[in-house]
């Protein structure tokens, strides 16, 4: 129970910190999505390696989880820049929305990586929560918002596979920080070529704006990661839908953005449904 309550403290400081970032790098302005990933991960980096120092962990990658982490990487890289695609183009709490179908996701990449069976609950809450995504996508010919949609939709789907990968290198002794390092540093490495070619001259302001949206990465970073060490996702990912209701906000009051009604509907679809699937596995566990 300590380390559950450990990790519900966790998500829900994680779902701030990820929401502030979304929100900042909404507020960085006309910017390539790849130069904003790249100052987003290289000060989170900076606050990971002088975590690091601070605490005197050692920075050690073993075979044994090696590998996890490479694909957390690289679905945790292409996730990210697919969901600040999508952050550009969309109302905040849209894009934070069809991010936050990676739970969903991680129960389908969970059955092969995790060799974990989903229960009849956990597939019908799924395709409900799919369901609820066609409201915020709403794939018809005329929605101009179709494409970042889609992009933002493998946003989740590169989040829940990350994730899984996190829970699959923590079970095998990988540290935090070296976690979040890898990630950082890959994520640098990735987006420094067109970083490179493609540079966009930033104001004073931009750039402490981009500064604000790496430390709010780094903070939900950290805390996802430990969330996820004290506890399974089943338990902890209802909590983890605060990220849109607080992006929601921020949106309305800062940037005068009001849903439609279709995501509205979409919203109390997939939230609602994470609610009862996460009730339902408590009682059962309970029981």
């Amino acid at each position: 129970m300590k380390d559950s309550i450990k990790g519900i403290v966790c998500i829900v400081i994680a779902a701030v910190g990820f929401s502030f970032m979304t929100f900042f790098v909404r507020l960085s302005g006309e910017l390539p999505t790849m130069q904003k990933a790249f100052f987003r991960n290289a000060f989170a980096l900076i606050i990971a390696v002088a975590t690091m120092l601070i605490k005197r962990e050692r920075f050690v990658i073993k075979k044994e989880f090696g590998m996890d982490i490479a694909f957390r990487c690289l679905f945790g890289t292409t996730g990210l820049i697919a969901n600040f695609y999508a952050i550009d183009r969309l109302v905040l709490a849209d894009s934070n929305m069809l991010n936050k179908l990676s739970p969903f996701f991680a129960i389908l990449i969970s059955i092969p990586l995790l060799k974990e069976k989903p229960s009849k609950n956990d597939i019908l809450a799924t395709i409900i929560a799919f369901t609820g995504a066609l409201f915020i996508i709403r794939p018809t010919p005329g929605n101009m918002e179709l494409i970042p949609a889609l992009i933002g939709l493998y946003g989740g789907f590169g989040a829940g596979t990350a994730y899984v990968f996190v829970r699959r290198a923590t079970g095998k002794g990988a540290a935090t920080p070296v976690i979040v390092i890898c990630f950082s540093l890959f994520s640098c490495i990735l987006t420094l070529p067109f970083l490179i070619f493609n540079y966009v001259h930033m104001t004073p302001m931009q750039l402490l704006i981009l500064i604000a949206a790496g430390m709010s990465a780094a903070v939900g970073q950290f805390a996802i990661t430990t969330a996820y060490k004290y506890a399974p996702a089943k338990k902890l990912s209802v909590f983890d839908y605060l990220q849109v209701i607080f992006a929601a906000l921020w949106g309305i009051i800062f940037l005068h953005e009001v849903p439609t009604v279709l995501s509205i509907i979409g919203y109390v679809i997939i939230i609602g449904v994470a609610v009862i699937r996460w009730r339902v596995t408590i009682l059962s566990e309970n029981n």
